[in-house]
């Protein structure tokens, strides 16, 4: 059984090419059904898509990652040599070794988040669900699920951990003296927005804002923290009011403009704005940037922002990479195993079959009266003759090399002197 893993990261690929390769949790499931449909042997198969990072994972017969690579750039719109050039492929090992380092916030933006493992067992259900896991993956993730909470239990790889909610409220401080004057909008009611919600809302801002696309969903999130809420739709004629704005929606367009930021400049008399951008695709039009007084930034700008305890985490960052070789280790040993299964099945059934019908005999020889330690001595002499049948005739059959290598393998399996 071949594993093998293709995707893009924060570290490959530049934020607008990682947007045309993200996918929302609800179109992960025919996503995947078009991907195996696309390769020759139906191969299980999930797939990872957060703010940082596509991933595919497959398992079948024969690693496939030429096709699922064109299958990939397809999707996107894109050929396949520029994928290439952005992309990272891996196999056996290697893949494994990498999922389990996802799972683990090893190969994540902000080192040992721990949100990623959520998103990882989003995945693993969404691909339960289009029916493409199968043992092998399924074996896969587990395995990375238990090896990221040993190293979260056994190693200090998060405490200094740095979020992107709480480098946006670090940047936001050195933007405006005091955030209890700002007035904060926040774009999205999603899992991010919370966090960065959370983060500012203990700041005590002047005021809280949320938009979203449902306001029933946004009125549970605000309810949170006495926030405002406010549709989308009404986003251009209010953005002048608020100071700070964050946002992260599953959009596949930009929902703040270059235009509606220009008007809002110009009504707030040119007093600075402060944007974060956290989504992929982005929610903010790039061009944005080039404006006077709006200080805008993105998931890759805040890279540096929260890589700034890293260097205190190297010790951590061994001993996780040792636990993580520990369980590759553990699931190569159990895929070279899964290849014996079928012989396995092969050598009970069989067995099976001789006992069955030694049995039979034995007890036809019983109901017609015969001895039963008689019986027993014909039981046994029957099913060692069938057991020793195909080794036996190697031994009287074919050339000298031939019997040479049947002499040293019964030798191995039936001479073996108990230790």
């Amino acid at each position: 059984m071949a594993v093998w893993a293709l995707g893009i990261n924060h570290t490959t690929a530049p934020l607008d090419l990682r947007g045309r390769f993200a996918f929302a949790l609800d179109q992960i499931e025919p996503t995947l059904r078009g991907l195996r449909a696309s390769l020759a042997r139906q191969p299980e198969a999930a797939l990872i898509s957060t703010c940082n990072r596509t991933e595919i994972y497959c398992a079948g017969e024969k690693p496939e990652l030429e096709h699922t690579l064109d299958w990939l750039a397809h999707s996107g719109g894109i050929s396949s040599s520029l994928l290439r050039a952005h992309s990272y492929t891996l196999e056996d090992g290697f893949a494994a070794r990498h999922a389990f380092r996802v799972a683990s916030g090893l190969d994540s933006m902000v080192l040992g988040e721990p949100q990623i493992l959520g998103q990882l067992k989003d995945a693993v259900r969404a691909a339960e669900a289009a029916g493409s896991l199968g043992t092998t993956l399924s074996q896969l993730f587990q395995r990375s699920f238990a090896v990221a909470k040993e190293v979260r239990t056994s190693t200090e790889i998060g405490a200094h951990s740095i979020s992107m909610a709480a480098a946006a409220v670090r940047l936001a401080g050195q933007l405006f003296e005091d955030l209890g004057q700002v007035n904060i909008l926040f774009v999205g009611a999603g899992e991010m927005i919370e966090l960065c919600a959370t983060h500012f809302a203990a700041k005590s801002p002047k005021t809280i804002a949320i938009a979203n696309r449902t306001l029933e969903r946004g009125e549970k999130l605000a309810s949170r923290f006495g926030a405002e809420v406010m549709r989308l739709a009404d986003l251009p004629e209010r953005l002048h009011e608020f100071d700070a704005v964050i946002s992260c929606t599953a959009s596949t367009l930009p929902i703040i403009g270059l235009g509606a930021v220009e008007r809002a400049l110009k009504r707030r008399k040119r007093r600075p704005m402060f944007m974060v951008d956290l989504a992929v695709p982005r929610d903010i039009e790039l061009e944005v940037k080039a404006l006077e007084d709006v200080y805008l930034y993105t998931v890759d700008d805040l890279a540096g922002v929260v890589q700034t305890a890293q260097a205190s985490r190297q010790a951590a960052v061994a001993q996780a990479e040792a636990i993580v070789d520990a369980g590759v280790q553990s699931f190569m040993h159990w895929v070279d195993q899964r290849s014996s299964v079928p012989l396995i099945q092969q050598l009970n059934a069989q067995a099976d079959q001789w006992r069955a019908a030694e049995l039979a005999r034995a007890r036809k020889l019983l109901a017609k009266g015969e001895d039963v330690d008689a019986v027993l001595e014909v039981l046994s002499k029957g099913l060692t003759q069938k057991m020793l049948h195909g080794a036996m005739a190697e031994l009287h059959t074919g050339d000298a090399s031939a019997r040479e290598r049947a002499s040293a393998a019964i030798q191995h399996f039936f001479l073996r002197k108990e230790r």
